[in-house]
């Protein structure tokens, strides 16, 4: 399916595609933005490729990095193929200003929850998501806790010895 897929996306969607990886015998396609939809909609209603599953949904920050300079979020799908049991990745860069991309939550219905994820973490907008809040953290928590520019801090635990003081925050 390697070989196939990789001459249907050429042929079919050959200005949207980036480059690809081969990394580790894992296929990854890195494609523009403004093609996401359609080549994921292309891949969901092929008749051949039959890739029905959405795995997976994640994220990388690469704030301060060398390949911020490709965009400084991207966004992997995992995607799957039952009938020929082939897992393979897309990949979208997106700036850090204002990062949105589609939501799939309209084509594979688990694209909810792992958007929601997505969201909540990194502060990626999925537009034409149904339901986008808060999955994971608090909801008085302000920011995106896995972006790299997000403030650490510590608390130091309350044991038996400092029970009676207040808890103390280390920035």
């Amino acid at each position: 399916m390697r070989d196939k897929l990789r001459e249907y996306l050429e042929k079919n969607f050959g200005d949207a595609l980036i480059r690809e990886d081969d990394f580790r015998d894992q296929q990854s396609f890195y494609i523009k933005k403004d093609f996401f939809l359609d080549i994921c909609r292309a891949l969901l209603n092929h008749d051949e490729f039959q890739v029905k599953f959405l795995s997976d949904i994640c994220a990388l920050d690469w704030f301060g990095d060398r390949e911020e300079k490709d965009g400084r979020f991207e966004v992997i799908y995992n995607l799957f193929s039952l009938k020929f049991k082939y897992r393979f990745f897309l990949k979208v860069r997106l700036d850090g200003e204002d990062p949105e991309i589609d939501s799939l939550s309209d084509l594979w219905h688990c694209a909810d929850w792992l958007e929601r994820e997505v969201y909540d973490l990194f502060g990626i907008v999925f537009i034409g998501h149904p339901n986008l809040v808060k999955i994971v953290t608090p909801g008085e928590l302000q920011g995106y806790p896995l972006r790299k520019d997000f403030p650490l801090t510590y608390e130091i635990p309350q044991f038996s010895y400092n029970k009676d003081e207040p808890p103390e925050v280390l920035q």
